[in-house]
């Protein structure tokens, strides 16, 4: 089974492609919702994250995200720590997934995927891409937040054109271009690949 990595900076709508393969019939693991789920239900990863970000990092059980992220979006070496305590377990459940899975391809979406060393375990690599004007305009509507919010999210990440050079393929979504064509075409590409359809 073919591996694909979907990936994008913030706002770029790599989500939005994402549910599109999901409707061709396409597994999609994303890897965020999986990062979440797992810091609330890994006891060892839950406890690394208590030692580096102390006890109130976790509200009933549960990682109080709005404490995490108001630390590790002020504070480039506690981000380096959360980082490198999530992915390797994030990957890990990833390969886990990718096990099980029975489609000719399957996705993993995640915006991280080269930082974190996720795209050394994928066969392609997807990026969608935007224009940052745009990326900041979708974010600060998609979750309210000011400009100046979304530019200093945007400088945790890294640059959209040096990411989009490492991609086996890309999407446009600037608004000009239509995405459905461009999943359509990588959908029977990878089907062809795989030998699904000659």
């Amino acid at each position: 089974m073919l591996k694909v990595g979907l990936t994008g900076g913030i706002g770029s709508g790599k989500s939005s492609v994402a549910k599109i393969f999901e409707v061709l019939g396409i597994p999609v693991y994303y890897a965020d919702d999986a990062a979440r789920q797992i810091m609330n239900t890994d006891k060892e990863l839950q406890t690394a994250i208590i030692e580096s970000f102390g006890n109130a990092a976790y509200k009933e059980g549960k990682l109080d995200r709005a404490y995490i992220a108001s630390i590790v979006f002020s504070d480039n070496k506690k981000l380096e720590i959360l980082n490198y305590l999530t992915h390797p377990a994030t990957i890990r459940h990833a390969d886990e997934w990718m096990k099980k899975q029975t489609s000719p391809y399957a996705i993993k979406e995640a915006a991280l995927l080269f930082e974190s060393g996720a795209s050394k375990h994928l066969d392609h690599i997807i990026g969608v891409y935007a224009p940052k004007e745009l990326r900041i305009k979708r974010v600060m509507q998609r979750d309210n937040v000011s400009e100046e919010e979304v530019l200093k999210r945007l400088s945790k990440q890294m640059e959209e054109d040096e990411k989009m050079k490492m991609c086996d393929s890309i999407i446009l979504n600037d608004e000009q271009q239509l995405v459905i064509p461009q999943v359509l075409k990588l959908h029977e590409k990878f089907l062809s690949m795989t030998g699904t359809i000659k």
